[in-house]
């Protein structure tokens, strides 16, 4: 048994630039990899990678030319979490060996992971940073979306949000300053986004600060994220945070993901999944983990100006299982 690899890399468009607090950018770039067994059968994964951890389509693709022997000698996934660290290199090979493992055995993925009748999962919509009188337009124009989640920076969030909620009177709000506050910040704000209707608060704080919620209980449920990439950084956010937000190409693929999911659940964690943006079948291994999930972010495609053919449905942000021709 053995594949043929064809990695290359791949620059999605995006609708409008998408600002966060790090920087901004106006395509998702990304590693697509394919693997073909000898019938023909073809496996596919997408990788975007840790853009803020250094990684970009060059580095991925260099990764995985540097393991090309092995894994065309037909490596499995387990394997793979031996001969690769978490990434998003090892996320799109990961990817690309659910997909084909479900061609080969005419199983679906889900069914693989052990979901016998996957379901529609309904995605939060991502506002990134704007002016603050541009926030609430931003979100009336997705207002039937069950979630949005609204990107902040430090520079009055509040204003920001209040905005958006002005868009969106009925809408869950996430909100996710990435890293930007102080744990003070978060502190005196965080009673008036109780007010605002804000369900949640995504790593708000900098790695690195977490022992500064020490004694401290958020009104508002705290997620990690950058914090947490794999099953040994739980025990920073234990006692800290309530939710850990789950990126497959931050744990290097689905396999690990399920992974960390179960060891988080039993360490009384709630969970999101969540995405570095990405294609359709960047996102189609991830809604076999969305299943558990809590909080759901997986609107990559739906910032792209273009996506593939089999492209997921999406309804008003509730995503449908991904067809077959796509992924899994």
């Amino acid at each position: 048994m053995s594949w043929t690899l064809v990695a290359e890399a791949k620059a999605w468009p995006l609708h409008e630039p998408f600002v966060i607090s790090r920087g901004s950018q106006t395509t998702t770039d990304t590693i697509l990899v394919t693997l073909i067994d000898g019938e023909g059968k073809r496996g596919r994964g997408e990788g975007c990678g840790v853009p803020y951890a250094g990684e970009t389509p060059a580095s991925m693709h260099k990764q995985i030319e540097a393991v090309r022997p092995e894994v065309e000698a037909g490596i499995d996934r387990q394997g793979l979490l031996r001969l690769l660290p978490p990434g998003g290199a090892r996320c799109a090979l990961d990817a690309a060996l659910w997909d084909l493992e479900a061609k080969r055995s005419h199983i679906s993925a889900f069914a693989l992971a052990g979901v016998a009748h996957p379901r529609a999962v309904a995605s939060a919509y991502t506002i990134g940073m704007r002016a603050i009188d541009a926030y609430e337009p931003a979100a009336a124009a997705r207002s039937k979306f069950q979630t949005l989640k609204i990107k902040v920076g430090n520079d009055d969030p509040v204003a920001a949000i209040a905005a958006a909620r002005r868009g969106a009177p009925t809408s869950r709000f996430i909100v996710d300053p990435n890293q930007s506050w102080g744990v003070e910040t978060l502190k005196t704000l965080a009673p008036a986004l109780v007010d605002l209707g804000v369900v949640l608060l995504e790593q708000p704080i900098k790695v690195g600060d977490e022992a500064g919620l020490d004694g401290y209980r958020c009104p508002i449920p705290l997620c990690a994220d950058e914090l947490i990439n794999d099953c040994s950084d739980l025990a920073k956010a234990r006692g800290r945070f309530d939710v850990v937000n789950i990126k497959l190409d931050k744990t290097g693929g689905l396999t690990e993901a399920l992974r960390l999911a179960e060891l988080a659940r039993a360490q009384g964690f709630e969970l999101m999944v969540g995405c570095m943006l990405g294609s359709s079948l960047g996102m189609a291994p991830a809604v076999v983990l969305a299943q558990q999930c809590a909080f759901v972010d997986l609107d990559g495609p739906l910032l792209q100006a273009e996506d593939w053919p089999e492209a997921l449905h999406y309804r008003e942000g509730v995503i449908s299982p991904p067809e077959p021709a796509l992924w899994g």
